[in-house]
């Protein structure tokens, strides 16, 4: 396993983290315990949730894989050599069950992390991360900003004193950003530098094949603040591996089970991933991992972040480590994007 240092913190965190949202949903507590067993076996440190969690997100099943992962971290010795992250839920309309509707507002982070420091069963997390801004911006693949003169947004400053409170209390060691803007990461660390308070070390973002958009301003802001990519989505949602071609719906696969997962569906979306398909079979290379191993390659990625329903399949992304992408699969992956640039934004 590679090791990469988190931010501007002393933490090293695994290249390679543990996602955990189908815990819940998709796989049982024993099936979680037994992914979590073998992930750490194969040199992971770094385990990323979120209170929202599983998904789909609904009301009888939200802050289940915090509580999976708990039940683990319980019969555990060694809490202080892994990393916890999760994260505080933006605002949605659909999210009524959760604090009679989640904001980011300072009364609603310090009881958020409350719950789930609660069902994780520990006293703090290593990383909490926004999950998503509560202002109108273009997140979950949305072009095209449009400007609101009034909304009804929590200012970031009133978020991030919230944050620096709990960093104070002890109960988190650090703060993330996740689904941000350029602008958004450039405020929040602005704050951060000119009023002393605690400063992003990573951004979550999705980043993958076929969406490459974080490439765009996020990479310059990764690399010269130091606020690494936390890439999710790696697979997108699994096209990548080329399962889905075709019109397949491979039973029990996530697309088949969820149709709300339309994110990296489409006529580009699958003329993309049949050439990153053949891309790989030239090379000699599994689709899906090399698709891993793109983005784990990439200089502004501090850890990916792999999930699976199968041991198989978790064996296998963890398995891309070991997977080294030479010069011409590198070309021939840059040819392709050329052809097919951001068709899943």
């Amino acid at each position: 396993m590679q090791y990469r240092q988190l931010g501007k913190t002393d933490l090293k965190v695994s290249a390679i983290c543990l996602g955990t949202m189908t815990w819940g949903q998709q796989n049982t507590e024993v099936e979680a315990h037994e992914q979590l067993d073998y992930a750490v076996e194969q040199g992971i440190n770094f385990i990323d949730t979120a209170e929202m969690y599983p998904v789909p997100p609904q009301a009888d099943t939200q802050g289940r894989t915090e509580s999976y992962l708990g039940s683990w971290l319980k019969k555990r010795s060694d809490r202080n050599k892994l990393i916890v992250a999760t994260k505080v839920t933006g605002p949605a309309a659909s999210f009524g069950y959760l604090r009679g509707g989640p904001r980011l507002t300072a009364a609603h982070i310090s009881e958020a992390i409350d719950a789930s420091l609660k069902r994780l069963q520990t006293d703090y997390v290593d990383l909490y991360q926004v999950h998503w801004p509560d202002r109108n911006t273009n997140f979950f693949g949305k072009l095209g900003y449009e400007h609101k003169v009034e909304e009804d947004a929590t200012p970031i400053l009133e978020t991030l004193e919230a944050l620096a409170g709990l960093v104070k209390s002890g109960k988190v060691r650090h703060i993330g950003l996740s689904n941000e803007t350029p602008w958004g990461a450039m405020k929040y660390l602005g704050y951060a530098e000119s009023l002393g308070l605690p400063r992003a070390v990573s951004i979550q973002n999705p980043y993958n094949l076929l969406n490459r958009t974080f490439e765009v301003g996020l990479a310059e802001v990764a690399h010269r603040e130091r606020i690494g990519l936390l890439a999710y989505s790696p697979l997108a949602f699994g096209i990548l591996s080329g399962k889905y071609l075709g019109g397949q719906r491979p039973a029990n696969a996530r697309i088949t089970l969820f149709s709300r997962f339309s994110r990296y569906l489409g006529e580009q979306a699958e003329l993309a991933t049949q050439t990153y398909v053949e891309v790989a079979e030239k090379h000699g290379l599994d689709p899906a991992q090399m698709a891993l191993a793109f983005v784990t390659s990439r200089p502004f990625v501090t850890s990916n972040i792999i999930g699976a329903t199968s041991m198989e399949q978790l064996r296998s992304n963890i398995g891309s480590i070991d997977v080294t992408l030479g010069d011409e699969v590198l070309q021939d992956l840059e040819e392709a994007h050329q052809r097919y640039t951001f068709p899943c934004p």
